[in-house]
């Protein structure tokens, strides 16, 4: 919320109505060489009360839209849709500040699974992805033991919810 209210008074800040009126400005009496007081390693004039760091945030947060825009409209490549989803869901701070908490849910030295949703996951484990190679018990690895353990892991840590197809 804090950086939302910078930026906002940054861009209406008197810099920025400043460079604009400069750069939107027709030609006053004096000459460009006059109006302009540095040039940037980049060769770009600048005026002495440019505000590099302004700028500097500003551009950076350009990029990562473009790059955001850029991603959803061409997607995630796969070699990088895990780690993605991972961070853009939450689920990797959450992994990080719960350590081990998954494997503690599964974990049937420290609790019995419940049998009625045990049950519940078993009879719609075959049911799930029927078209999908990888969910066939023939496939190797098959993937259903991983989405079992994953809804298993769900239903006890959401008893409300439990599990439901």
């Amino acid at each position: 919320m804090e950086k939302k209210k910078n930026k906002a008074n940054w861009v209406r800040s008197p810099q920025l109505r400043s460079l604009n009126s400069t750069i939107n400005s027709p030609p006053s009496g004096s000459s460009a060489k006059e109006r302009v007081h540095s040039v940037d390693p980049y060769g770009f004039e600048r005026s002495k009360d440019f505000d590099y760091e302004s700028y500097e945030e500003l551009m950076s947060e350009y990029l990562a839209v473009l790059t955001r825009r850029s991603i959803s409209e061409t997607g995630v490549p796969n070699e990088h849709r895990g780690l993605t989803w991972m961070a853009a869901s939450g689920a990797q701070e959450h992994l990080e500040k719960n350590p081990g908490y998954y494997h503690s849910l599964l974990d049937t030295t420290k609790q019995q699974h419940d049998p009625k949703l045990v049950d519940s996951i078993r009879t719609d484990l075959n049911r799930t992805f029927p078209d999908n190679v990888q969910f066939r018990k023939t496939s190797n690895p098959c993937l259903q033991k991983t989405l079992y353990n994953v809804l298993l892991a769900y239903g006890h840590h959401n008893p409300a919810v439990g599990y439901c197809q």
